[in-house]
């Protein structure tokens, strides 16, 4: 694997919605209130020029498989960061790949000041929740914000290392 991480360009839209469909079809989730009917994941790039946010794609040579990003969701504290989308394709998993591309969202999360980063999930993914758990993300008993992934039944919350 000759992988490289970098912030997502235009060109990279087309193959991570892809990655997010597959994946959530994998799992059973292409059901409404998930990422998958989410008018953003056609257009991540636009969608990540918000202040405060930012999207890391992951590629294997000039091949996109995966990436994850923060962004200030609505309604959550100003203290902190929405860690969202993150999915990878089928063969990039497993490797170490995600803790990356997550560790790389915390950085960036401290380094523009955030204090938390809030994530959903739902069980299915029991993979990616246990990845999360290993970083430090604490389970929380209700969601934060108004995200509009109302499917979504796991919430986690990390405190970034003062």
């Amino acid at each position: 694997m000759n992988l490289t991480i970098r912030k997502i360009q235009p060109d990279d839209n087309a193959a991570m919605a892809l990655i997010l469909r597959n994946s959530l079809e994998e799992f059973g989730l292409a059901i409404p209130g998930t990422a998958y009917f989410d008018e953003s994941t056609d257009h991540l790039y636009e969608s990540f020029q918000q202040e405060g946010s930012s999207y890391f794609i992951a590629l294997d040579d000039a091949e996109v498989i995966g990436g994850v990003g923060i962004y200030p969701s609505d309604g959550l504290p100003t203290d902190t960061v929405e860690l969202v989308k993150m999915y990878l394709a089928p063969h990039a998993r497993g490797k170490g790949l995600g803790k990356m591309l997550m560790k790389q969202c915390i950085a960036l999360a401290e380094e523009l000041g955030y204090k938390k980063i809030y994530l959903e999930s739902m069980p299915e993914l029991k993979d990616a929740v246990s990845a999360y758990e290993k970083l430090g993300f604490k389970m929380l008993g209700g969601p934060v914000g108004c995200t509009g992934h109302f499917s979504c039944t796991i919430w986690m919350l990390y405190d970034i290392p003062a």
